[in-house]
Order: C-alpha cells, then structure tokens, then sequence
C-alpha cells in the first residue's frame, strides 16, 4: 500500500541526493537577482533536458516550466513550485561554494528550492512508470522583487490548461532543525506593502528653527502618529504591523535643518478589508500632522503580495503524509508569520499549500537566519527535501 511508494520515493531520493547537492553549491555560488536569473534559468534548463524532461521558457523572462506524466492512467495534475531568484546581499560564509558575484548571495535559500525541485524532477522520471496524475514544476523567478514573479506566471496561464488540483511549496527555515518540516493551516503570512512618503518643510540654520519648516519634527510626529493607525485603529484581534526601516534627509546637517525628509517602511497584515482601511489612515495622518506643522507631504503606498492562505483540506493531507514519510515527531505545528511571501498569488487562486523545511543545525551552528550575510544550510535537509516534495503530490493524487 502506501509503503510501496514510500519505498520507491525514499531509494529514488538516495540514488539523487549528490546530484541535489552539487545543484544547490552551483547555484549558491552563481546567484542572480529578481529578473536577472538568466544564467540559472539555462542551468534548470539545461539539467531539465539531462534528464529527459520537456519543458517551456519565458514565463516572467527566465522561468521554466515543466510537467511529468506518471505511467499509470490518472488525469489529476499538482503543481510543485520553487523560486530561484538571490537577494543584494554581500555573504561572509567562507565555504567552498561562497558566492562568486559581489553583492548578491542565496541568503533566501532559493538555491535549495530549486535544488530540490531539480531533485524532484528527477525522482519523478525515475518512478513515472509507477503514479498515476501529472506534476507541473514551475521554476519562478523574482519573488523577492515587486510585482512578484507568481502574479506574472499566473497571468501567462501558468495554472491554466489544465488547472492543477492544488500546488504545494517549501521554504527553508532555519530555527527548524534539519530533517523536520513544519506545517500550519490556513492563514499563515500576511500582505506586505511598501510605504514612501517624502516630508517637505523649510531648510535653515539650525539655530534660527522659527525661521524654518521643520521636516525633521514632522518625520517624529508621523512616525509616533502612524504607530496610532496599527494600535487604535485597527480590530486588536486582526494581525498587523507597520515598520519604517529607512529614514534619510536631504541636506541637513548637525547644526542645519534640511528641506526633505524621506521615510521608507511596510504594512503588513492579514485582513484585506482592513488593508485598503489602513491605506486610508495612513494617508489621512500623515496629510494631517504636515499641515499641522506647516510642511506638505507626497505618499506613495506600492500594493504588495496578498496574504497567504494554506487550503485547509490540502495542508491537512500533507501533513498527514509527511507524518507517513518522515513520523510524526518530525512534523511541526507552525504559527503565523508576519513576513510575506509571493506564493501567496497562487494560494489566492487554487489550494495551496506553503510547509518549512527545517535546514538548521544547533551543535553545527548553522543557525543564522534568512537574509543575512551568514545564512547557510545543514545539507541533510536534502536527504528529505525532493523525496517529500514528490511524496506529498503523489499521495495527494492518489498513488498507494
């Protein structure tokens, strides 16, 4: 029953897991930005076609998309999804497979996405004579960048013709301990939207403030003011945070008093009628507290991802076959989570299901969070991360 295709999925796995390996230190060296990913889409391309396996281009410039058909008779389709694309970070690892572009690093893990979704491609051409249904493997670029590459993919049909039953991710997540996965149903992460908004007063002498239109003073009351949006306009019970993590004048100097003030900041939650609300406050203080003071303001609010929803029914069966293939100690409840992420799009579209794959190692010390110069991964992660990828589709679909 079920253990025959853990069997073939767990001996399939070990036959791959060097080559997973090599993909991911490939990859990890030669990272790429959000729409630059050329060079690693002709490297998926390139494995792709190693293995025997057709595939289409140009989905949001560089990603790929393929599809394997099991043997056995089964019209049912999932979508197994990984992003590719690397963040403009400098890395301070020193392992053998160190990035080789200044400024740009894997410090997401997309590198171990696309590792194990290769790696899963090759699992399923290894078994395909022994499934029912078909996977679709969509390699997207550009999550970390605005508009995000799943709304571009899903625009040019990538859930069309057919539409899959559900779509399944997995994201590195290094608190979790190599070897484990974690799940949680239903809402999971929140939307995330880019503030900017540019304070416009009166330059001057530092010591002649009468003579000046603060914009400094008016950065302080918007930034104390805006913390009233979140905390008293808002349902307490409804999850959201506002953050300014950029404040920067133009001109200015200890004893002047510059023209411009410009601040930089998210809103993220997890309740859309309370998001275009919120849009509205923040619009309505930060108008009202310039001209309060004198000052005038420009607002660019930039809509970002939506949140991110787990299909009940979808994440609840994959939990339960990751129990199945891993035992249950090795499967973890989840809390929400206030970053975002744009695999959101597809969970707003089909059923989704978005898991952690644990890559951490406390006695190793590989603990260093995401997006951080010294992100890295415990790599027994890959002794799980494609076998669990195809496992779950395939369970998902039906096969025994």
């Amino acid at each position: 029953m079920a253990e025959t295709l853990l069997h073939l999925v767990k001996k399939a796995s070990e036959r791959h897991i060097d080559s997973v390996i090599r993909d991911r230190r490939h990859l990890h060296m030669h990272p790429e930005l959000s729409f630059e990913e050329e060079a690693t889409g002709k490297y998926i391309q390139s494995r792709l076609q190693s293995l025997g396996i057709r595939y289409s281009t140009g989905w949001a410039e560089h990603g790929v998309v393929a599809e394997i058909q099991g043997g056995k008779p089964g019209k049912q389709m999932i979508a197994l999804r990984a992003d590719m694309d690397a963040l403009p970070i400098q890395e301070e690892n020193q392992v053998p497979y160190c990035s080789v572009n200044p400024g740009v690093m894997h410090a997401c893990g997309h590198d171990v996405h696309t590792a194990s979704l290769l790696g899963a491609a090759a699992l399923l051409q290894d078994i395909r004579d022994h499934f029912a249904g078909t996977i679709r493997l969509i390699f997207q670029p550009a999550e970390e960048k605005l508009p995000g590459g799943a709304s571009l993919l899903i625009k040019q049909g990538v859930l069309a013709n057919p539409v899959p039953e559900g779509i399944l991710g997995q994201h590195v997540h290094p608190p979790l301990e190599a070897g484990t996965v974690g799940f949680r149903e239903g809402m999971f992460m929140a939307s995330c939207d880019e503030i900017y908004i540019t304070l416009k007063g009166k330059g001057g002498h530092g010591a002649l403030p009468h003579e000046c239109i603060d914009p400094i003073m008016m950065a302080a009351a918007v930034l104390t003011g805006l913390q009233q949006v979140v905390s008293r306009k808002s349902d307490p019970l409804v999850p959201n945070v506002l953050t300014f993590g950029k404040i920067q004048s133009k001109g200015g100097a200890n004893n002047v008093i510059p023209n411009e003030v410009r601040l930089e900041g998210t809103f993220r939650t997890m309740n859309e009628e309370w998001r275009r609300d919120a849009h509205q406050w923040i619009r309505t203080t930060v108008n009202h507290i310039c001209a309060s003071m004198g000052g005038t303001c420009d607002i660019d609010i930039e809509v970002g991802y939506p949140f991110l929803v787990n299909d009940l029914a979808l994440t609840r069966s994959s939990r339960q076959y990751a129990a199945e293939y891993l035992g249950t100690e090795n499967v973890i409840p989840l809390e929400p989570r206030m970053t975002a992420e744009d695999f959101s799009y597809y969970s707003q579209e089909i059923p989704a299901c978005f898991y952690r794959l644990g890559t951490g190692n406390k006695t190793k010390k590989i603990t260093s969070p995401v997006h951080t110069t010294t992100f890295d991964i415990d790599e027994r992660a890959f002794e799980i991360s494609s076998g669990l990828m195809v496992f779950l589709a395939l369970r998902r679909l039906g096969n025994q």
